[in-house]
């Protein structure tokens, strides 16, 4: 007797194989995204942040009134306040003419798109907080 194809038990030990590895590399995979989200929510603040001390740096200490003026040392500085990209939404404060800046980068999903929320005030320092 000549058979062809695929008993019942073979094709249900195949699928068992298939979720086994799907349940192995799915977690993986989401963790892989959150770091990279997380890793471009940094450099986000590193580049508002560079633009503006290089800006203060150029104007004797002054940092620039509005922040259109971050275009001319960082492309992306002045469009990325308020905004959301990568999982981040990025909040400026507009105090750049009083003598200072700071931006944060809070998670728009805890656990899912990041799990820290990002904070770069004058003098470019970062501190990071649990995800709110």
């Amino acid at each position: 007797m000549n058979r062809k194809g695929f008993t019942l038990v073979e094709i249900m030990i195949v699928v068992a194989i298939i979720a086994l590895l799907a349940a192995i590399a799915i977690p993986n995979l989401l963790q892989a995204r959150r770091t990279a989200n997380e890793a471009a929510a940094q450099a986000n603040l590193r580049t508002f942040a560079t633009a503006a001390e290089t800006y203060a740096t150029a104007n004797n200490g002054n940092y620039p009134d509005t922040l259109v003026q971050l275009a001319t040392f960082a492309a992306a500085a002045g469009t990325i306040c308020d905004t959301s990209t990568q999982g981040y939404t990025y909040v400026c404060n507009a105090t750049l003419a009083v003598g200072g800046y700071s931006m944060q980068a809070q998670a728009t999903g805890c656990n899912t798109t990041g799990t820290l929320d990002y904070t770069v005030t004058t003098g470019a320092v970062t501190t990071s907080a649990a995800c709110s």
